[in-house]
């Protein structure tokens, strides 16, 4: 039966449109590729805005992706890529030994070359990045002068060399890349070159295919040293090309976290070596990205961190915040954050300056240039602080301002030896007043500490009650805490009432020979103490004594003198006065002297003599009468702790019994 002339009509269209197909692979297969390298050149180098020449030999090969048809790939021998115009650069920016990509035809008839996949054999790569964002990656333009444009979606890599050079984040660095059989990840690299003039070496893993422009997540694992920073990363990063977003696992670990600086630009405290782990995010737009450390834990020294901090670039600069917890911390962990731990932990964690052999105040500079280079906002909590498993301190809380070069901790509060510790300190160190130093002022007071809370490891202290109170206003200019201890100007006030203290204590600072003599034999016992007054004036860091006087039930103790915060000098005069009488009393001064590192303790000697040559003397005529010179009598009662505070100024009263300050 024949057909209609419909059918007929219907069954030719079908032949002619599946005939098509197999005319256009016969005829591509069959056509001489080598000779359409330099129309190849031409428009591809016009699409993506630098040189592009193949040299070698072009061929056609007919390869399966991603559906049922096979598509055509273009096989290019011996092919280079230069950089994008304009762009200063140590090398052309790819050359290799066979580069193979395939084309979607239809996009050609709008002069757009759509390549799905470029597949690059022995390549040696050179990624460039400079300083105002630019970089020579990127391969489509939205330059409308162009005609033809070029949109590379992802990228296959094999066996071949690496090197990428940022001068955003200064790294010049090469890898070293061969193809792995792994589900996960189709190559492996060795990594060696430099970050922020550091050495850096590392190896790690990459998935085969680069999807430059889909949200399809790429994997990476990695282990790096950076200047002896240890990085391990394991996660993904979305969309390549423009950096869109990284997740992934981290753990960190070093000498010391100021040494990050260099790696990241984020400001963060000297410490002592630490390790932390945690979940990274981040997200990286045009003009601003969002860094996100979550759940992180760690130790720093002895101590343990944990909590959450966000980094946000941004103008006028970045800014940190979060909350850090941690706890038990380590005072001795504290110490880098201002130079105070010793050589060897300021060697190991790269510190410029050591301390000297004859000087207990930090001398180690304030990095101030890097100040200005962020801002802050970051809480801080601790649990418990431990000096060695003495002097507990407890819930310190303090709020990390850090704006325009100026540093706050507003407040810094804590618990310590029963009583509670307020303050507020401010550090400039903008450089407004002097670049080379910081403006420092410190404001604070000690409400109801216990005496023998406070000095847990002296003899005697365990037999001793007692609150201590006061005040402390400083201010000062320096780049350094000896520096700013040296030049400070203020006062310090302090009490101790309501209370005893360790008989044997008080007997040895007055040298009652005897008395300390019979206390060793029979026991110490308290000696009810009315109170201590303390009152130091501050001027370009000589501490003077306006009033300093320890009264007890059986002695009164003056100290008069200055103490030199600059060069570090004491110069005290300690006067004993027994209120009853004492046996083998020598009631002679005693000169505090010397240095805070090597303090001299001496009796007058002067004082001495003559009482001990009345002695003899009398031991000539009557050897009982010895005795008489030796003996003190004593002036009698000593004024209140209320009077003495009055000559103080009254500035630092204790509370009543019951209400601490809080």
């Amino acid at each position: 039966m024949p057909l209609s002339r419909r059918t007929r009509i219907a069954v030719a269209a079908s032949a002619v449109v599946l005939a098509v197909p197999v005319v256009a692979v016969i005829v591509l297969s069959n056509v001489d590729w080598n000779r359409a390298r330099p129309w190849l050149n031409d428009k591809i180098g016009t699409a993506i805005k630098r040189p592009f020449e193949i040299r070698g030999a072009v061929s056609l090969a007919w390869r399966q992706q991603g559906s049922w048809l096979p598509m055509p790939h273009l096989v290019a021998s011996d092919v280079h890529i230069g950089n994008p115009r304009g762009m200063q650069a140590p090398a052309e920016m790819a050359s290799v030994g066979q580069f193979a990509f395939a084309i979607e035809p239809l996009p050609l008839l709008r002069q757009r070359i759509e390549i799905p996949q470029l597949r690059f054999d022995n390549p040696q790569l050179l990624l460039q990045r400079e300083a105002d964002g630019r970089n020579n990656w990127t391969f489509h333009s939205d330059d409308e002068a162009s005609a033809w444009k070029l949109n590379v979606r992802s990228v296959v890599f094999s066996k071949g060399t690496v090197r990428y050079i940022d001068a955003m984040t200064h790294v010049d660095a090469s890898a070293m890349v061969d193809t792995i059989a792994d589900p996960r990840y189709g190559v492996s690299w060795q990594l060696r070159g430099k970050w922020n003039n550091q050495d850096v070496s590392g190896s790690g893993k990459a998935g085969a295919v680069l999807a430059l422009q889909q949200l399809t997540p790429y994997p990476l694992m990695a282990n790096l040293n950076v200047g002896g920073t240890s990085i391990s990363f394991d996660g993904t990063l979305t969309k390549p090309a423009s950096l869109t977003a990284i997740d992934m696992q981290l753990k960190l670990s070093g000498p010391s976290m100021a040494r990050l600086y260099g790696l990241t630009g984020v400001l963060l405290p000297e410490t002592p070596p630490f390790v932390t782990e945690g979940h990274l995010t981040g997200n990286l737009g045009a003009n601003a990205s969002r860094w996100v450390y979550e759940k992180f834990t760690g130790k720093v020294g002895h101590s343990d961190i944990a909590g959450k901090l966000e980094f946000k670039t941004g103008a006028p600069r970045p800014l940190l915040s979060g909350t850090v917890q941690s706890r038990l911390l380590q005072v001795s962990d504290l110490g880098p954050l201002i130079g105070a731990d010793s050589n060897a932990s300021k060697e190991a964690r790269g510190a410029e300056q050591l301390q000297p052999g004859n000087k207990v105040l930090p001398v180690e500079k304030f990095r101030t240039k890097r100040w200005t280079a962020i801002d802050a906002d970051v809480n801080f909590k601790a649990a418990r602080i431990t000096r060695d498993k003495d002097l507990p301190i407890q819930n310190l809380e303090t709020q990390i301002h850090l704006k325009d070069g100026v540093l706050a901790l507003t407040p810094l509060n804590f618990d310590i030896a029963g009583g509670r510790f307020v303050s507020n300190v401010m550090l400039d160190g903008s450089g407004k007043i002097n670049p080379d130093a910081i403006r420092a002022e410190l404001k604070a007071g000690a409400k109801r500490l216990q005496l023998k809370q406070l000095f847990p490891s002296i003899d005697g202290m365990q037999a001793t009650v007692g609150e201590i109170n006061a005040d402390v206003s400083l201010s000062a200019t320096g780049n350094s805490v000896a520096g700013l201890l040296g030049a400070s100007n203020g006062e310090l006030k302090g009490v101790i009432n309501q209370g005893s203290v360790s008989k044997l204590m008080l007997e040895t600072m007055g040298l009652n020979i005897g008395s300390v003599v019979l206390t060793r034999l029979v026991g110490d016992k308290q000696v009810k103490l009315n109170c201590m007054v303390t009152d130091f004036a501050v001027h370009n860091g000589v501490m003077k004594s306006r009033l300093f006087t320890v009264d007890t039930s059986e002695a009164r103790i003056d100290v008069n003198g200055t103490v030199n915060l600059g060069n570090e000098q004491l110069d005290l005069t300690l006067k004993p006065d027994a209120k009853s009488v004492r046996v083998i009393s020598l009631r002679a001064p005693i000169y505090v002297r010397g240095t805070f590192k090597d303090p001299d303790v001496s009796v007058d000697k002067g004082a001495l003599a003559l009482r001990a040559g009345g002695a003899l003397a009398l031991a000539v005529v009557a050897p009982v009468a010895a005795i008489v010179p030796l003996v003190s009598t004593g002036p009698g009662e000593t004024p209140g702790c209320q009077a003495l505070m009055a000559q103080a100024g009254g500035k630092a009263v204790a509370p009543p019994p019951g209400k601490a300050q809080r």
